[in-house]
This record gives structure tokens, sequence and C-alpha cells, in this order.
């Protein structure tokens, strides 16, 4: 019931063409159904979500661009659900190599006779079967390691499998979102080429009446009043991220869900300290949330 909730918010908020874009371009998957994401996602914008619809509806890569926790990949997963498309997904790192990425061979048995077999990884899955690709953390990735798929990236949509010597064309429903964060450690500057084969959408956090349809669509919490004072110690939390008195991950929208979450079996500080305060590195920034906690709860 809380998936129809809000996609309903999102159809109903949506300008009538760009409902109809989606209507018109929304798929039927015969594989990976189980790759289509629930989606939950309402942006703090509505623009956010026609530009992302409009961008991919023309066959156009998109970069969410955001702090931490601000819920880029619940973005990218909506965007799955409401095109209904399943989504392949790569989690970048410093060891992210060529493997990570398209696929690797192996070595497997035929009517008992061995054989050597590629298993293909999710950017030639994704191009093969035409779905959605999430690269996450793009930045996070080696220099190195990201130009073997500018070919993917831009109007040729192809690639040369170096393991398989396969030119691989993608198919025509093939999209790829990305998500980036940037000042972080381990992360790298994306170089121009690889910037300019994406529409960049800015991702800010969640806040006021949009994260308490949020709470109220993509968590078990349901007291009115508690919903609106973790609301509140949300917005508090992004004003302090801004004057940098704590870091960007005491105001993740997600940790703040999983304190509403568990506010529904233990009491609201404890959640909190669960999921937002012993995550924090410093002392300092601990107790700056536990003393916000303490004025609201």
């Amino acid at each position: 019931m809380r998936k129809k909730e809000w996609s309903e918010i999102v159809m109903n908020t949506l300008p009538e063409k760009i409902a109809n874009i989606l209507h018109t371009n929304k798929k039927k998957p015969v594989q990976f159904q189980e790759l289509i994401s629930k989606g939950g996602y309402l942006p703090p914008e509505m623009d956010l979500m026609v530009d992302a619809i409009s961008a991919l509806s023309m066959g156009k890569n998109i970069l969410l661009k955001g702090p931490t926790g601000a819920g880029k990949t619940k973005f990218a997963e909506t965007l799955s659900h409401l095109f209904n498309q399943p989504m392949f997904s790569v989690n970048c790192s410093v060891d992210l190599d060529a493997e990570s990425l398209l696929g690797f061979k192996t070595l497997s048995y035929n009517e008992g006779k061995q054989e050597i077999e590629f298993v293909p990884g999710p950017v030639t899955n994704a191009m093969n079967h035409g779905t959605f690709l999430y690269i996450d953390e793009i930045n996070m990735a080696k220099p190195e390691t990201l130009p073997l798929i500018n070919g993917v990236l831009d109007y040729r949509r192809t690639i040369t499998n170096p393991f398989t010597n396969e030119i691989v064309t993608a198919k025509e429903d093939f999209n790829v979102i990305a998500a980036i964060n940037e000042g972080y450690v381990g992360t790298v500057p994306l170089n121009e080429a690889l910037k300019n084969r994406f529409i960049v959408i800015e991702v800010p956090y969640i806040e006021g009446e949009q994260l308490k349809q949020l709470i109220e669509t993509n968590t078990k919490l349901k007291d009115a009043r508690t919903i609106e004072l973790f609301v509140k110690l949300s917005g508090d939390l992004i004003h302090a991220v801004n004057q940098g008195k704590v870091a960007e991950d005491a105001a993740s929208i997600r940790a703040l869900l999983d304190a509403c979450d568990l506010s529904v079996l233990i009491p609201p500080k404890r959640a909190i300290l669960r999921s937002i305060v012993d995550k924090l590195d410093e002392e300092r920034e601990r107790e700056f949330v536990k003393n916000l906690a303490d004025t609201l709860f």
C-alpha cells in the first residue's frame, strides 16, 4: 500500500506532458523483473523528477550529484520503478576493474566436456538486455578504469569486450544513471570527457513536507507528532551541516528513515543514537546530535 501512495503522489504532481511521456516509455520487461526497484523517493522539487524523466526518455545519461544520504540511490530506484525498467548496478571503488564492469571468463562443463564460459558483468548485461545501468559513487573508481566504458556513455553506445573481442552494442532502451559524492576521501574529480557524457542533476536534502511524506510512505512510523519531531531534527541537522558543525553523514536521510523505523519499537533518542550518532567519528559531533535529540524527544 505504501508503494502505491508515494507513486500516486508523484504521478499526480507531474505535469501532464511528462506523465504521458512516462506512460509511453514504460517498459514491459520479460526478464530481470526482480531488478525493478520499489522506489519511494519524493523529491524536494518536482523539477528534479521532471528533468530526470525527460532526459532518460530521450536516451540521455543522468548524473545525480549531491551530499551523502540525500537520496540519490533511492532517486535512481524510483526512476527504475516509474519506468518499470530493470536496473543493473555497479558500486565503484578503487578496486573496480574491467572484470567488475564487463564480466569474466570461467571454466564450465557442457556434457562432461570442460569449456571456457564468459559470465557477463553489469555493463554488458544492461547493454545486451536494454535496461538501466546504475553506477554508484562513480568518482570512487580509478581514473584509468572508467574510460573503458566511454563508448557506452556517448552516442555510439558500443564497447569492444576485451575478454571476448566481441563488439557489444546496447539495445534501444539502455540508459545510464550515475551518482556522485564530491569531496570525500578516496574520490577523484571526474574528467571533462566523462562529465560531458551526462546530464547533471543536483540532488539536495529532502526537507519539510516532502520529508514528512517520505517518512509516512517509507517507514513504519505512523505517529504524527513523532514524525514532526523527526522532520524538525532533520532540518536542524541540515542547518548544522551547512554551518560546518557536523559532517554530512549526520544529515543522511537514509539514516533518519532508519531511526524512524526503529522508533516504532525503541525510544526515539535511542533510535537516533543507533542510526545516526554512533556512525559519526568525532566525539564533538556525536555530542552535538545527542543534544539536539534531547531538546526534541
